[in-house]
């Protein structure tokens, strides 16, 4: 087996930066491109390999930049193209890579397509989106309800037909059905790729094609009343349709014009879904997002399972990957606790497949408590339990000490965690006991040995407490020991030898391995085989 045939998405560690809370360079409260470039460092030392970053385009910002009026511009509030162009510069000089998001399913309502497409129903950019008339008694087409609360169809008085809208209002459809909407999008991805961008990150992808007949999502049965409203349907004619892999065919094509690009799907289904999303002959989506980690409970034998299924599910040449984190999920501190989001991460950093770490979360960020007359988020405020808002994941980095945490000499967008001046890089960097210090162990451990980044993955044990596997690589090999419980437990490791080369708890490494492990709560253990 050869390494070099890897390329750099398969072996490299990927950094989700959510633009508006990283860094703010000109104290508008806001976080921006030249703040991005000014704490490049942080992320070379850390050791990551790409940067991926959320969406920077000309936006009203409805949806906080999902909603975009410009596919080929910046907004302003995060500077310019000359900005980016240095952004790309400066990764380059770093040996890093560049990952876009792109949101190919909506537009803003206020991008000149839209604005065409509702000026007549004769316009030629009329089908460019979704557009049909009421029922005969006046209602919308069909039941189909938008993720973030109430009908997904809005009515339009100029040209008396509705519009679909998987997300806001101000986010109507593309219909993907259209070559023309295709090939405009294509265009867009030419744009970036030309410019020196890596990848993409496609929002939503699993949206992009709707049932051709419109035909009504069938009731839920297992919805409760504590669910977000747009779960009382099953989205089966709205989403994950047939023909949307074509489409993810097309873009593929794109990116293999071009030199080592990739692409990652935005996919929230289960397994036996996710898979096909590779695409036939793996000519679709290099990474269709995994978000089993993100989802489970966290419980050792279930995880377990999820992975040996995620594992048997793969097709052959489908490379996997694992996220633990991101801007529309709570994030793992406040899911599993601090001390096992240490776990998590020698989880995340040591399974077979390529990481996406999320801002924040190598210091152990937690989520934040936003005040209700605070809430920034539409998902929040759309909804009747403001519980719903993205908002407590997304707050401002904390840099160090000093006011704002060093985000910001301005009032930031969203208030700091209040722990800020305990939970922060510059206090986490000196702490050899610190999840940054854990985190920068494991990113460079992985990093160096193969057999922890392209190497073979065979699980160990499981039970209610430990997950226990092995990484393999041509004649060096790991073995992985996780506690994911709060109590002591015991493996027998039979006749593996070896010795700890990286802990949870730092005092045990350098510790030889044989015969019984004992471990704490909360602890993990990587051993180098023998």
């Amino acid at each position: 087996m050869d390494q070099s045939r890897y390329l750099w998405w398969q072996s490299g560690v990927i950094y989700q930066v959510y633009p508006r809370s990283f860094q703010d360079s000109d104290g508008d409260g806001v976080g921006d491109l030249r703040g991005v470039i000014s704490r490049l460092d942080h992320l070379e030392w850390l050791g990551v390999t790409a940067v991926w970053l959320s969406p920077i385009y000309p936006s009203p910002m409805a949806d906080f930049g999902y909603d975009i009026a410009d596919y080929t511009g910046i907004h302003p509030m995060f500077g310019s193209l000359d900005d980016f162009d240095e952004l790309s510069q400066e990764l380059r000089k770093r040996n890093m890579k560049l990952i876009l998001d792109l949101v190919p399913n909506h537009t803003s309502d206020k991008h000149p397509w839209f604005l065409e497409s509702r000026s007549s129903r004769n316009n030629p950019k009329r089908d460019w989106y979704i557009w049909h008339d009421a029922t005969a008694d006046g209602n919308p087409p069909n039941n189909w309800l938008s993720v973030f609360g109430g009908s997904g169809w809005e009515w339009d008085e100029a040209t008396g037909q509705y519009y679909y809208h998987a997300f806001l209002k101000e986010q109507p459809d593309l219909n993907w059905r259209n070559p023309e909407v295709q090939e405009a999008m294509f265009n867009v991805m030419r744009f970036w790729l030309d410019r020196g961008v890596d990848g993409f990150r496609v929002d939503v992808m699993w949206h992009m094609i709707k049932d051709e007949k419109l035909r009504d999502n069938p009731v839920n049965p297992d919805y409760q009343q504590h669910m977000a409203t747009y779960e009382q349907l099953l989205p089966v004619f709205s989403t994950d349709q047939p023909e949307v892999h074509d489409i993810v065919h097309k873009m593929r094509a794109v990116l293999d014009s071009y030199d080592e690009r990739m692409m990652i799907g935005e996919i929230y289904l289960p397994i036996h879904k996710l898979v096909t999303y590779y695409g036939v002959d793996n000519k679709g989506a290099h990474l269709p997002f995994n978000f089993q980690l993100l989802s489970l409970p966290w419980n050792a034998a279930k995880l377990a399972n999820a992975i040996d299924e995620y594992e048997g599910a793969l097709p052959d040449s489908g490379w996997p990957n694992w996220v633990l984190g991101n801007h529309d999920q709570p994030r793992i501190t406040s899911r599993v606790g601090v001390q096992q989001a240490r776990v998590a991460a020698m989880l995340l950093l040591t399974l077979r497949g390529t990481p996406t770490i999320y801002y924040g979360d190598e210091i152990g960020m937690t989520d934040v408590p936003i005040p209700f007359d605070e809430v920034r988020d539409p998902q929040g405020l759309n909804m009747p339990d403001k519980n719903l808002s993205r908002d407590p994941c997304r707050t401002p980095m904390q840099w160090d000490d000093s006011q704002n945490a060093g985000f910001t000499k301005g009032q930031p967008w969203l208030r700091v965690d209040k722990a800020y001046k305990r939970v922060n890089v510059a206090a986490a960097k000196d702490d050899p006991f610190s999840m940054l210090t854990l985190y920068r162990k494991l990113v460079h451990l992985r990093q160096q040995e193969s057999a922890l980044h392209v190497g073979d993955y065979v699980t160990v044990f499981s039970d209610q407490q430990i997950l226990a596997y092995k990484r393999s690589f041509e004649n060096m090999s790991f073995l992985i020991v996780l506690n994911l419980s709060h109590r002591p437990c015991y493996f027998n490791a039979g006749n593996l030898r070896g010795v700890i080369e990286l802990s949870t708890s730092p005092e045990l490494e350098g510790e030889q391995v044989h015969n019984t492990i004992c471990l704490s709560g909360d602890e993990g253990i990587v051993v180098r085989l023998q």
